[in-house]
């Protein structure tokens, strides 16, 4: 089980198969690696990475230090330490604001971008309305302290839209994804929470100079769809793939069709090469 030891002494998981350009792919809130189990087939044609956020599956929780700042920073680190050149950062939901995070510091380690599920800003604001209301990442907060299984059980429901899974897509999800996951402790989950409550990276959005795809489920109501077609607008160049009736972990509920549309994205920029 390899892991990397950051300049601050956390220990991040990571798990890496396959050979040629590097794939990396971050994981959303309160969730860890294990997500990608699916995306498995990818290492076929790629050198396919997964890295477990600090505090998250199997990486070491230290006492404190999870804004995005320390999350990019780990981010950072792996890259360096595995050489990594060449790559396409992939990130789902909160692993999405931590990829655009790090783009600045990985810009001339990337060949591409891709964002899942993914919004530069989680909450409303006067002059961005494709956010949730502030009493969501608040409320959130409130049930992780009151019942944090349940609360993140119904979190993990509400990925999915009705009628996205059938029954047999239900059960390999929780053989291969859920039974296998292991949940951040309720403060980890907390601090990571506050990310959402907090960042806003529509700045950046413009500077992203490296092809850029957007994959967004039509029927999110995590991370709305109008964020992706947002973020379509202000970074140049971006290709946005909406799935109609997917909700917000497209690569669960329709893995062959996602990992499809990735490859070819992957295809598309090695052939500018």
């Amino acid at each position: 089980m390899p892991f990397l030891e950051t300049p601050g002494g956390v220990s991040i998981h990571y798990e890496e198969s396959g050979t040629g350009r590097p794939l990396v792919l971050v994981h959303g809130w309160a969730t860890s690696g294990v997500v990608w189990r699916f995306q498995a087939p990818l290492a076929e044609t790629c050198r396919l990475i997964t890295v477990d956020l600090r505090g998250h599956g199997c990486s070491s929780s230290p006492s404190s230090g999870y804004g995005l700042t320390d999350l990019t920073d780990d981010l950072v680190a792996l890259f360096i330490e595995l050489s990594l050149n060449d790559a396409v950062l992939l990130g789902w939901s909160l692993g999405a604001q931590v990829a655009l995070a790090a783009f600045p510091y990985l810009r001339e380690r990337l060949a591409g971008l891709a964002l899942v599920g993914g919004t530069p800003r989680f909450t409303l604001a006067d002059d961005y309305d494709f956010g949730l209301p502030s009493s969501e990442p608040r409320g959130m907060g409130l049930g992780v302290r009151r019942d944090f299984q349940k609360t993140m059980g119904g979190f993990f429901r509400k990925m999915f839209a009705a009628g996205e899974l059938t029954r047999e897509q239900e059960n390999l999800i929780a053989r291969e994804i859920v039974i296998p996951g292991r949940l951040p402790e309720p403060d980890v989950a907390l601090a990571t929470l506050d990310i959402l409550s907090t960042a806003d990276l529509r700045e950046m959005l413009p500077a992203v100079d490296r092809p850029v795809l957007l994959i967004h489920g039509g029927a999110d109501t995590i991370c709305l769809p109008g964020a992706s077609r947002y973020m379509a607008e202000q970074i140049p160049g971006a290709h946005l793939v909406e799935l109609a009736g997917v909700g917000h972990a497209p690569f669960l509920s329709r893995p062959d069709e996602f990992n499809r549309i990735l490859s070819g994205f992957m295809e598309d920029i090695h052939g500018r090469d």
